[in-house]
């Protein structure tokens, strides 16, 4: 995007137009022009009328009554058609429709007659138009019991609520907001014909498999156990409850286990990828003095200095190492090498270590052994 362009998003205040704005907001070079549903016909005339490209996202998805419906999704998105169509220069168009458009219900058949609104005004004027029939939306800043039951899975779980009522085999398929944004960046500029478009992935789960992943991922706050949360369904449903968490549960503690030499802190472990643990040590103590078989470990000094010492049990070979804070060297102990930390500086030791694997009390792979016999 080389040129300034004048982008209008309807449904301003909305949970899709929001993310959007925000993204919109870090390209630089765009003006966005929000419309909602406060602005008067001679606003949103100007504003149209202004556009380079235009979101038509405002909608109603649970009105009071049936003629909502009517209200919001068809006579808003022909007033929109009908005064974007007076511009010297007519905008493209997306409109945010739904996978419910084929379905004979007041909604569905709202939003198939905004869908020909829309079309018919790509037709008369020339102006590209693009129709998203999106399935369920879920992500941060959507709404909970209206948007859709991700958002009230994860509101209830960040309040310690119980999960909504309701038969946990139920299919859904969810598409994640960052991907539906995605998708409306693209657009703009774009050469793609006019017509229908998918949004995805598409996420194929049911509501029992979201209410017992974002379960484990409160209870992760406290044990503090951390699921499988990097990729997919999972990454999306964990950013998507952390969205729903009230600021002051923004921080929680865990057990601190603390003696002369210093602290150790268990921070977070994982199902199958270890833990990570952060323990400080007074000058001129040294923690250690053991060995593992299978057990790996990778230490990083994170203030102060720290001499690392190791034997390898078997043929007595040693080795000796010194790291500093702000270097960022990593110190690995492979098994069957006895290990030990010595702070050998003025200050506290501070060291971050991670474990291949969490520590088992009933099992713990640690044999006292020290480095100099």
């Amino acid at each position: 995007m080389t040129e300034r362009r004048r982008v209008v998003v309807t449904g301003a205040g909305g949970f899709i137009a929001r993310n959007l704005r925000a993204r919109l907001a870090e390209l630089g070079r765009v003006d966005v022009l929000p419309i909602t549903r406060d602005d008067d016909a001679d606003r949103q005339a100007e504003m149209l009328a202004r556009a380079d490209f235009i979101f038509h996202l405002a909608g109603a998805n649970r009105p009071k009554d049936a003629s909502g419906f009517t209200e919001d999704n068809v006579r808003l998105t022909r007033q929109i058609c009908e005064r974007a169509a007076r511009s010297a220069q007519p905008a493209p168009i997306v409109f945010s429709s739904s996978v419910q458009a084929t379905r004979d219900d007041p909604y569905g058949e709202s939003k198939r007659l905004a869908e020909e609104i829309v079309a018919d005004y790509g037709r008369t004027t020339g102006a590209r138009f693009h129709l998203l029939r999106l399935t369920n939306v879920f992500g941060k800043w959507s709404r909970p019991n209206y948007n859709s039951v991700v958002a009230t899975v994860c509101h209830n779980a960040a309040r310690g609520l119980p999960p909504p009522e309701g038969d946990a085999s139920t299919p859904l398929r969810l598409v994640y907001i960052d991907d539906v944004v995605d998708a409306l960046l693209d657009l703009i500029g774009s050469d793609r014909e006019s017509g229908y478009m998918d949004v995805g992935p598409v996420h194929e789960t049911c509501i029992g498999d979201v209410i017992a992943m974002v379960r484990s991922f409160a209870e992760g706050r406290r044990t503090p156990t951390v699921p499988g949360a990097g990729s997919g369904l999972a990454r999306a449903l964990h950013a998507t409850y952390l969205s729903f968490l009230e600021p002051h549960d923004f921080a929680y503690k865990v057990p601190v286990r603390s003696d002369a030499r210093g602290d150790f802190v268990e921070m977070l472990k994982t199902g199958d990828s270890g833990q990570v643990s952060c323990f400080t040590s007074r000058p001129g103590v040294t923690r250690g003095g053991h060995y593992h078989h299978t057990k790996s470990e990778r230490f990083v000094v994170v203030n102060g200095t720290a001499r690392f010492g190791l034997r390898n049990v078997d043929t007595g070979e040693s080795f000796e190492t010194t790291a500093k804070a702000g270097e960022g060297q990593v110190v690995e102990i492979p098994p069957g090498w006895a290990h030990d930390v010595t702070n050998v500086g003025d200050s506290d030791l501070v060291c971050v270590v991670w474990a291949n694997e969490v520590f088992d009390p009933a099992h713990p792979d640690t044999v006292p052994s020290p480095v100099l016999p």
